[in-house]
Parts: structure tokens; C-alpha cells; sequence
């Protein structure tokens, strides 16, 4: 987790206005839609790919994302039969036939899809699923886009790959907590005293460690979530990624989450944040983990709450809104069972929805934070991958940049960590709490200690509360 950065972020949570004005802004602006880049944006409008960068204020042509509006610069006009991707061919541009009685249906895009396999798949043609879909190039299509297919005459055949593998439909609610140290001696019984029924275990892509930790906590009677922190852009890579947790959800990982906060920069290459070129990693994982093992819960990588992109731009951080929606405009929801989401900020009861002494950003706040992260995913339920109070109480002052926890004690963490379990728990929108952490003795630049369950001394308050509130 990169805490240090995130709370560093945190502090400055101040909504920075434009410097365009209004008098200033061109008379056109332009929503970016599924499968836009620059180029086609500057031939739809007439203008140079230079003069989008210098009206928006954009360094690198390939960086633009879902829903970022864009300043046409003066004299650009739609050209007449260039239909807005995702929109019916307008009635002037060149009708496409398609063939008559077939069937219409959906289809999600899989890795290695073109419009001609998918045609040939449904029996129709490339030409008809483009006109049905208002693809004006029928080479630029995206994983995890869903497609009107017109035309079909009958079933798909299976995808190579497992790629006509759904997300499980989940149901319940559990409790556990992220172990740092050894699964054993005090570690294990506070998990035991608390009643968790997970554990969860962070590792590196290729470490060789996963299989271990997976008959550890197994063989204490627990189901355990693998958080892998390692993200990869390179195509090839992920091919290497998705191979490896497919591995471990067959050594017999109950969940694996793919990746952590890829919306902070420490998490990609410099300036290149990008929802959907994550979703293309959690796609391949999905379909190699379920081609392993059916069973194992899939997790989408959870963010880092933030709200700082105002301050720090695109290429260094995206809200975490921002970034959720797109994903979801990505298709994610067809790759994962669960939304990962992390909630490690509080300094309330997870009963309010205002009052935090710094601000009322939605991040500060349990239930705000959980609505802000479902919402690109209707029907989807959450797993708070980690979720945890900070209290410098039996270790002494904390560093400056987390020091809004200061005044948090352990009675409140002990209290909110069970007033988190019964009100996520209670939503129907929660899969899976898993408290952030256990048994950490780390209290310097990133206090780590500061949030674990088990105190200086031994002692664990939370586990008492959690055990009264868990069945």
C-alpha cells in the first residue's frame, strides 16, 4: 500500500478552479466517447491533433480518457456522417445491409477479438456489427466492450480461452483481516478470537510464495484473499501476469485481487494512468483464473480515496471517481465478481456521512465512499480489500503527514472497526471486509503499526468487538 503518498495527496484536498474563463472557452466541446483518440477527434471536427493538445492543455496525444470534456479550438464543426462512437449511423451516411431474420444479441469483447472472428462466431458479417454498433472503423474496437450483434444465425461458438466465462453471482457476507507477519501464535488467535473467516496475504507477481501461503491458511481453517501489488501495462507482460494468477487460483487461492490503487502514478510508468489499459490485465487474469479454478473470487484492484488530481494533474493521480467510471465504461464489471475498494482515511464513526473536522469530501466517509465506488458497477457488490483506523496510542506521535489521526484512540478503533462490519455487512452491497492489518510492528514513515489490531502488549481490543458483532 502506498499510504505515504496517498495521505500526502490527502492533505490536499482543495478543489482548484480553471484558470480558463468562461469568456475564454471556445463556443465547442467535445464529450470523449468509447474508443476516441486525438485523431479521430481532430478529423470528425477538422482540426490538427496539435491544436486539441494546445486548446486542452495536453502533453501526451495518447492520454485522453472516458468522459473527459474537450475544447475544440475555434472553426471546428462536426464533418457531416461521422457519428459519435456508440450512436445510431446518422441517416445521411452510407447505409450498411444487414442480412435480414437473423438474430440480435450482446457480446462482450475478449482479448484478441476482431469484428471479423466475432462476425464469424454469430454467423453475420463484420460490416453488420459495425452499422448496428456506430463503429465508423471497424478495426477500433476494445476489450470489455459490449456489442450489438444483428444479423446472427444462431449461438456463438465457444471462445478460445475461456472468454465466455461470466463473473459468479455472490452472495453472503464475511469478515478478515490483511496478516503482515507469520500466520501463527498471537496472529492466529486474534484472527480465531475475532471470528474472521479470511486472511488476506499481499505478494509480488512471480515471488513463488503464493502456494505457500495459500495451505497455511488452509490448514488454520481460513479462506485467503491474494492481494498481487504489481501492475503491468506491456501487452506481453500481462500475458505473463494473467498466467501467474491463474497458477495460484490453481494452487487454490479462495480470492485474488488484481493489482492495487493503479490510480496513483507510483503504480504505472510516468504519465501513463489509464483505466482502460487496466482492464485489458483484468481480463486476461479473469479468464486465466477461472480457466484454473472456477471458484476463485476475482477482484478488481482497489484505489487509492483521493481527490487530489486538481492539484497534482492526470499524469501524477486520478480521483478515484474518475477512475472507477473508467473502468466501468471499460466493461470491468465483466471481469471481476467483486469491485475492490479501500476505505483506510477515517477518523469518524462509520455511522456519519459528515462532520469530519477537515472537510467533507465523500472519501472521508464510510458509506459515501462505498456509493462513489459502486457506482460505474450497478448490480456488482463491493470487497474492501482493506479497510482500517489509524491510532497512535501506544506507540507516540505519528509523522506529520498522518497526523489527522492523531487524535484517534484505540476504544474508537476497536468500536469502528465493528460499526464497519455491521454496516457493510447490512448494505446487501458488500461481499468481503478485510481489516487492514493485524499484526504490523512497522510505526515509522509509513505507520503501519498504528493500524493493526493487536496493540503494544499484546492486547486486541477490536478482536473483542469484532467477535461480538460477527456470527
Amino acid at each position: 500500500m502506498r499510504r505515504l503518498l496517498l495521505i500526502l495527496i490527502l492533505g490536499l484536498l482543495v478543489v482548484i478552479p480553471t484558470t480558463r474563463s468562461l469568456a475564454q472557452a471556445p463556443a465547442t466541446t467535445y464529450t470523449v466517447q468509447q474508443g476516441d483518440n486525438l485523431y479521430r477527434i481532430s478529423l470528425r471536427f477538422g482540426v490538427t491533433i496539435a491544436a486539441l493538445q494546445q486548446a486542452n492543455g495536453i502533453s501526451n496525444a495518447n492520454l485522453i480518457y472516458v468522459g473527459q470534456v474537450l475544447q475544440i479550438p475555434a472553426g471546428g464543426a462536426p464533418h457531416v456522417g461521422t457519428p459519435v462512437p456508440g450512436t445510431p449511423v446518422p441517416p445521411n451516411s452510407t447505409p450498411v445491409p444487414t442480412p435480414a431474420g437473423g438474430q440480435v444479441g450482446t457480446y462482450i469483447v475478449q482479448p484478441g477479438d476482431t469484428l471479423s472472428k466475432i462476425a464469424a462466431r454469430f454467423g453475420t458479417t463484420y460490416l453488420a456489427i459495425a452499422a448496428a454498433n456506430g463503429i465508423v472503423n471497424p478495426n477500433l474496437i476494445y476489450v470489455g466492450q459490449s456489442l450489438q450483434i444483428a444479423g446472427a444465425t444462431g449461438q456463438p461458438a465457444p471462445a478460445p480461452g475461456g472468454g465466455n466465462v461470466q463473473p459468479v453471482p455472490l452472495s453472503g457476507f464475511e469478515v478478515g483481516a490483511q496478516v503482515i507477519g507469520d500466520l501463527g501464535g498471537n496472529t492466529l488467535n486474534a484472527v480465531n478470537s475475532a471470528k474472521l473467516k479470511w486472511v488476506k496475504r499481499q505478494i509480488a507477481a512471480g515471488d513463488g510464495n503464493g502456494p505457500n501461503l495459500v495451505a497455511q491458511a488452509h490448514g488454520a481453517g481460513l479462506k485467503i484473499l491474494l492481494g498481487d501489488k504489481n501492475g503491468v501495462t506491456d501487452q506481453g507482460y500481462q500475458n505473463s501476469y494473467a498466467t501467474y494468477v491463474g497458477q495460484l487460483a490453481q494452487s487454490g487461492a479462495d480470492a485474488i485481487e488484481i493489482w492495487n490503487e493503479m490510480n496513483i502514478d507510483r503504480e504505472w510508468p510516468t504519465g501513463q494512468i489509464n483505466p482502460t489499459i487496466y482492464v485489458s490485465l483484468l481480463s486476461k487474469s479473469f479468464n486465466a483464473i477461472k480457466a484454473k479454478n472456477g471458484a476463485t473470487i476475482v477482484i478488481s484492484g482497489a484505489l487509492a480515496p483521493t481527490g487530489a488530481e486538481g492539484a497534482f494533474g492526470l499524469a501524477s493521480v486520478w480521483n478515484d471517481d474518475r477512475y472507477y467510471n473508467g473502468m466501468g465504461a471499460a466493461g470491468a464489471a465483466n471481469f471481476a465478481d467483486c469491485i475492490g475498494v479501500h476505505y483506510n482515511e477515517g477518523i469518524v464513526s462509520p455511522t456519519q456521512v459528515s462532520g469530519d473536522p477537515r472537510d467533507n469530501y465523500p472519501t472521508r466517509y464510510l458509506q459515501t465512499m462505498l456509493n462513489r465506488a459502486m457506482a460505474p458497477f450497478p448490480g456488482k457488490k463491493a470487497c474492501f480489500t482493506e479497510l482500517g483506523y489509524l491510532t497512535p496510542e501506544g506507540y507516540g506521535p505519528l509523522p506529520t503527514s498522518f497526523n489527522w489521526a492523531a487524535n484517534t484512540t484505540v476504544a474508537q478503533q476497536a468500536q469502528w472497526l465493528a460499526q464497519a462490519a455491521q454496516i457493510t455487512g447490512g448494505s446487501g452491497r458488500v461481499r468481503m471486509m478485510i481489516v487492514f492489518n493485524v499484526d504490523s510492528t512497522t510505526y515509522g514513515a509509513d505507520p503501519q503499526a498504528g493500524y493493526a489490531m493487536i496493540r503494544p502488549g499484546g492486547g486486541c481490543p477490536a478482536c473483542s468487538s469484532l467477535a461480538g458483532v460477527l456470527p
